[in-house]
Formats: structure tokens, sequence, C-alpha cells
């Protein structure tokens, strides 16, 4: 192992000697690594945070440790293991939730979870419903959580956040774009007031703002080896925002037959199969504590995500491939017309959306 990752390792409170520090998957985000121990100790997961995505790391830790606190007292209350069934943070030798390197880089610590079954896509009804199921069972724990958690992304889910800098990025059209897109550009404007609508009640408080995971992908839910879900992990985007935007997230996610840059539009479609087993797992657990107006409104989430992407990948495309990753020019166009195909088809059988929805309401 690297003499600098054991001498960060050194800093957290892990049971036994750290017989090994190495990497673990492929994270777009975090560095994770697994740490083994000796005398059949816990093993542990330590990440180093992304500091330039997660302005605000001692925010976003402390954020992550009341989820954490909330959902184990409603494990233990159950009579569940909440080591298992939830997440638990291991503090540094000296009782913080993180530890910062002389090089201002930001490391947390939590338990490994082992004997568990991770998926890295939802390709069949059956796992798209657990997957709402666990997303719905996370939301349901914390659906009585009224202590605020701090905003680590401003403006995260916000369209009229996102429409101040699509103005902006219009306005300014760096890289002299904006012409070569105009229909692409109408798209746009012609669903602006209908998506400005929606947040108004956001911001009315017609629907309430809850906690929030932000990150819904399968991936992120840890399953026993019978099948069942365990725990949802990866908490660094939690948050308080309208649960809508999980749901509507995880629908423009799991629920499209094709890729989210795919370049052949024909692969690119609402499974309804798909939405309608993501759906029944997610209301299985989500309809006892949601009101009637998010019920009404957990269609239209999912065009309400699908739109603000297509805004955010056009925005960045006009404003010259500043944020996404690129593979080439015209890769956030090719993204851009994928989602607004993906969007019309949830027009399209917008009816039928909504009819599934209450389908598993009643």
């Amino acid at each position: 192992m690297e003499e600098s990752l054991k001498k960060v390792a050194d800093q957290f409170a892990f049971e036994g000697e750290i017989k090994d520090v190495r990497p673990l998957g492929e994270g777009l985000i975090n560095e994770t690594f697994f740490v083994e121990t000796t005398g059949g100790r816990p093993s542990y997961i330590l990440q180093r945070k992304n500091k330039h995505i997660f302005t605000d790391v001692p925010a976003m830790m402390d954020n992550i440790s009341k989820v954490i606190e909330h959902i184990k007292k409603k494990v233990i209350t159950a009579g569940g293991d909440p080591l298992r069934e939830a997440l638990t943070i291991t503090p540094t030798t000296d009782g913080k939730l993180y530890y910062k390197d002389d090089k201002n880089e930001y490391w947390a610590a939590c338990l490994f979870i082992d004997d568990t079954l991770a998926y890295q896509c939802a390709d069949t009804p059956g796992l798209a419903e657990q997957g709402g199921k666990g997303i719905g069972k996370f939301q349901a724990m914390l659906s009585d959580m009224n202590e605020p958690l701090a905003d680590i992304l401003p403006g995260f889910h916000n369209i009229r956040y996102r429409f101040k800098q699509w103005d902006d990025v219009l306005q300014r059209d760096p890289v002299g774009r904006k012409l070569k897109v105009a229909k692409e550009v109408e798209e746009i404007e012609k669903r602006r007031d209908e998506m400005l609508a929606f947040w108004i009640m956001v911001e009315q408080g017609e629907i309430p703002i809850r906690v929030t995971h932000n990150d819904t992908k399968i991936s992120n839910i840890l399953f026993d080896k019978q099948g069942n879900v365990l725990c949802v992990i990866d908490l660094d985007t939690v948050l308080n925002s309208t649960c809508l935007n999980d749901y509507g997230d995880a629908i423009r996610s799991y629920a499209n037959a094709g890729l989210e840059d795919d370049e052949n539009l024909a692969n690119v479609y609402l499974n309804l199969p798909i939405f309608e087993a993501y759906t029944k797992g997610y209301l299985s657990e989500a309809k006892s504590f949601l009101t009637p107006t998010e019920k009404e409104y957990l269609a239209f989430s999912a065009k309400y995500l699908t739109f603000e992407q297509i805004l955010r990948f056009l925005m960045d495309y006009i404003n010259g491939d500043t944020y996404y990753k690129i593979k080439n020019e015209k890769h956030n166009l090719v993204r851009t017309h994928a989602q607004l195909k993906l969007l019309q088809s949830m027009e399209d059988s917008y009816s039928d959306m909504r009819s599934i929805v209450c389908k598993y309401i009643d």
C-alpha cells in the first residue's frame, strides 16, 4: 500500500491494525479505497472527497451524520441492525467526521457493510421495482426529520436558478454557437412557463421540502443476499429539496430505453414497464407520507428533471463545453438531442404515466 494512503488511514479510529489500503471502484467524483484490517476486525471504506464539487466538506459531513443518526433510530425502533441497515461513519482518532491533510484534501471513512449485493443498472422490471423501493424507504424514514441540512449544492434542481444561468449564457454566446441551435433553444423556451410553474409550487410550499438523496442510481442501494433492500449509500448529496426530484431523476435514468448520450435516437424512449415497476416499488414505501399534491405531480417530475438536464447540456454546449466532460465537440449536443427525445416520449406517454401512478396510490 502507498505510504501516503497508510498515513491518511492512520488518522481514523479503525479497529485492528491496517493490513492494506487499495482502490475500490471507478468513482467519477470521489476517490474511494478499501481498508482491510487484521485479526478478523471490520473492513472500512476510505474516501478522498472532491472539494471542487463539494466546496464545504465539513457541512456535507455534518449533513450525512444527521441523516444517518435519524435513520439508525428508525432501524433500532423497528428491531433492525443499525450497522447493516444504515451507514456508519468512522471518526478520526480525535473524534472528527473528516480528516484534512497537509495538501488541504478532505478524507472521510465509514464501516464496510459485507455480505451484500449491488447492481450497476436496473435493466429488468424486478430490479427497477427494488430500486424504487429503496429510495421510497429512504425517504419514508426521513419524512419526519425536521432538522435543516446545509445547502451544499446551491441551485440544485432549481429551474429558476438554471434559467438565470441560461439567460446569461444566451446573452453572452461566448463561442458563437447560439444561432446553430436555434431549434433546440426554441424547445427550451416553449416549456419555460410550464417548468417555472412547477417550481413556484415548491417555492410557495404547496410541494413540501423534505430530505432528499439526489443521486438515485441503483448502484447507491445495497441489497442483502436474498435480494431485499438493505440500505442506501453514498450520501454526499443529501440536502433539503422536494422528494419529487429523487423520483423524477430516477425515472429519467432507469426508464430510458437508450443511453443518455445515444446517437441513435430510435433507441431513446420511455420504457413504460420499467417506469411502472419503479413506481410500484417507490409508492409501496412512499405513499404513506406523500401529500396529495406530491402524488399528483410525481409523473410530471420525470418531465421536469429531464427538461432540466436538456437545458444544462445545451447551455454547456453554447457556453463552450466548460462543465461536462466531453468526448468531442458535439457531445453535449448529442446529449441534448437524446434527452429531448426522451422528454418528447414522456410527453406522448404522459396520460399513461399518470394512470400508472394512480394505480399504485389507490
